[in-house]
C-alpha cells in the first residue's frame, strides 16, 4: 500500500504525539518526557533485536518501524504520567495518540512486507470476502464445449492421513481449459508457496496469482496451469518452513495429502513433467526443496527470494526450533546437502529469482546454490531483476516467469498470445 495513505497516517500519528507533548508544565517536561523517551528508545532496540534473534527479518526492517514501536509505548508512559492534572481533551489526546501510533507503525510494516497491497485487498481480507472467482466445488457443473472465460477458485478439503498435519482451508485454481476435459491430465500443475507468516490464500489476494492465471488465459485459449494454495504452517505464526518436525510434518502433508488429493480429485496428472513448485521467500526455499529432494514428484521450481536453506535463526536455532536438535534432520533438508548426496538428476530445471534491493546474503546464497545444482545437472539460472523482499516483487516475478513455466510443463508449448 503506498501512495498519499500512509504518509497521512503517519502524519497524523505524529500530530497526536506533538498534541500530548504541547503546552505542559516545565515540571512534568522535567520528569517525565526524558521517562518515556527512554521508555520508546529500549522498546525500539528491544523490538529490533528480538525480531533479528528469532530469525524474523530476512531483509532488513525500516528504521521507522522501530520508531512507531517506541512512540506506542512512549505514548503509554505519557498518558499514564499527565493523566491526573490533564483536562478532559487532553486525556482524550493522549489515549487516542497510542492507537494511532501502533496503526502508523502497521502501515510502515506493510509497506515493507507488502503483505496488504491496496485497501480493496485489505477489506476483502478484514470481511473474509470471496476470493476472485471463488466458486463451491458442487457448482462446477460438467464438461462444457467453450472454455469459460475465467477459471475458478475452489476451496478443497485435504484430508491429513499421511502427515497428521493440522492444516487450515487451502484452495485450488482450476484454469478455463480444465472445464471442457479434453484432456485434464496433460494440463500443468503449480504449487504455489507463500511465506513465513501467511495463509493459503496470499498468493491469491496479494500476490495476484489467478489474476495473472486468468490473463494468461484469455490469451492462450483457455490454457492456463492449474494453482494450488496449500497451506503450509497450520497456523499464521506458526513458521515449518515446510519441513517435517516438532512444529508439524509440513513437507509430508504436501507431498503425501495435498499433491495425492489433487491429482486424484481433479484429474490431473502424476508426472512430475507437468508438476512444478514456485514460491516467495520461505515459500522458494519450500519449492527448492520440493523439487530437489522429490524430483519423481516436481520437475521444475520457481525460487522467488528464497534462503539457502530452511531458516528460523541461526543455523543453531533453525536445528533446534525446526528439527528438535536433530542435526542429521536438518541436513536431509538442506538443500544444498541434497544435491551433493543425491548425484546426478534428469530433466530438473529452475529458477532463483532475486530483487535488486533484497538481502545481499540472499543473492549470493542463490549463486552457489545453482552452481551446486548444475554440478548434478539440474538446469538452474539466477534471475535478478529490481525490486526488494516483498510481496510486490513476487507477484510481478511470478507473472513474468508464468511464460517459461509453462514452456516447462507443456509439450508441446501452450499457443501463443491470441493477435487482435
Amino acid at each position: 500500500m503506498h501512495g498519499w495513505l500512509p504518509l497521512a497516517v503517519q502524519f497524523v500519528a505524529a500530530l497526536a504525539l506533538i498534541a500530548v507533548l504541547a503546552r505542559r508544565g516545565r515540571r512534568w517536561w522535567v520528569a517525565w518526557v526524558p521517562l518515556a523517551a527512554v521508555l520508546g528508545v529500549a522498546t525500539a532496540f528491544t523490538a529490533a533485536g528480538i525480531a533479528g534473534a528469532a530469525g524474523l527479518v530476512a531483509d532488513p526492517a525500516p528504521a521507522t518501524l522501530w520508531v512507531w514501536a517506541g512512540a506506542v509505548v512512549a505514548a503509554l508512559a505519557l498518558a499514564v504520567t499527565g493523566w491526573r492534572r490533564a483536562r478532559w481533551w487532553r486525556r482524550g489526546v493522549a489515549v487516542l495518540a497510542i492507537p494511532l501510533a501502533a496503526i502508523a507503525g502497521t502501515v510502515v510494516l506493510n509497506q515493507w512486507v507488502g503483505y496488504v497491497p491496496s485497501t480493496a485487498v485489505a477489506y476483502a481480507q478484514v470481511t473474509g470476502a470471496p476470493l476472485p472467482d471463488q466458486v463451491d466445488e458442487d457448482a462446477l457443473g460438467g464438461p462444457v464445449a467453450t472454455p469459460p472465460p475465467n477459471g475458478a477458485v475452489v476451496p478443497i478439503g485435504v484430508p491429513n492421513t499421511a502427515s497428521g498435519f493440522v492444516h487450515r482451508q487451502e484452495y485450488v485454481y482450476l484454469p478455463p481449459a480444465w472445464f471442457t476435459a479434453r484432456d485434464r491430465a496433460a494440463l500443468p500443475v503449480v504449487m504455489m508457496l507463500g511465506g513465513e507468516f501467511s495463509v493459503a490464500t496470499d498468493w491469491i489476494r496479494t500476490g495476484d496469482a489467478v489474476a495473472v492465471a486468468d490473463r494468461y488465459a484469455s490469451e492462450h485459449g483457455g490454457m492456463a496451469p492449474v494453482l494450488v494454495f496449500p497451506d503450509a504452517s497450520g497456523s499464521f505464526q506458526n513458521d515449518t518452513e515446510c519441513v517435517n518436525g516438532p512444529r508439524g510434518r509440513a513437507a509430508d502433508h504436501l507431498t503425501g495429502d495435498v499433491r495425492p488429493y489433487v491429482i486424484a480429485h481433479f484429474g490431473l496428472s502424476s508426472d512430475p513433467a507437468h508438476w512444478a513448485a514456485a514460491g516467495f521467500s520461505t515459500g522458494g526455499t519450500c519449492s527448492l526443496d520440493l523439487a530437489v529432494m522429490h524430483p519423481d514428484m516436481v520437475g521444475t521450481f520457481d525460487d522467488i527470494s528464497g534462503d539457502r536453506a530452511p531458516n528460523a535463526g541461526t543455523k543453531t536455532q533453525t536445528i533446534t526450533r525446526l528439527f528438535g536438535g536433530d542435526a542429521a534432520a536438518y541436513a536431509a533438508f538442506d538443500p544444498a546437502t541434497v544435491l551433493a548426496r543425491h548425484g546426478r538428476y534428469t530433466d530438473l530445471a529452475g529458477r532463483i529469482d532475486m530483487g535488486t534491493n533484497g538481502p545481499a546474503y540472499q543473492r549470493a546464497a542463490a549463486t552457489d546454490l545453482c552452481a551446486d545444482a548444475e554440478r548434478v545437472d539440474v538446469r538452474c539460472s539466477v534471475r535478478t531483476t529490481p525490486g526488494g523482499h516483498n510481496w510486490q516483487y513476487a507477484a510481478r516475478t511470478f507473472a513474468s516467469e508464468l511464460d517459461w513455466l509453462m514452456g516447462r510443463l507443456t509439450t508441446p508449448p501452450p499457443p501463443g498470445p491470441r493477435s487482435g
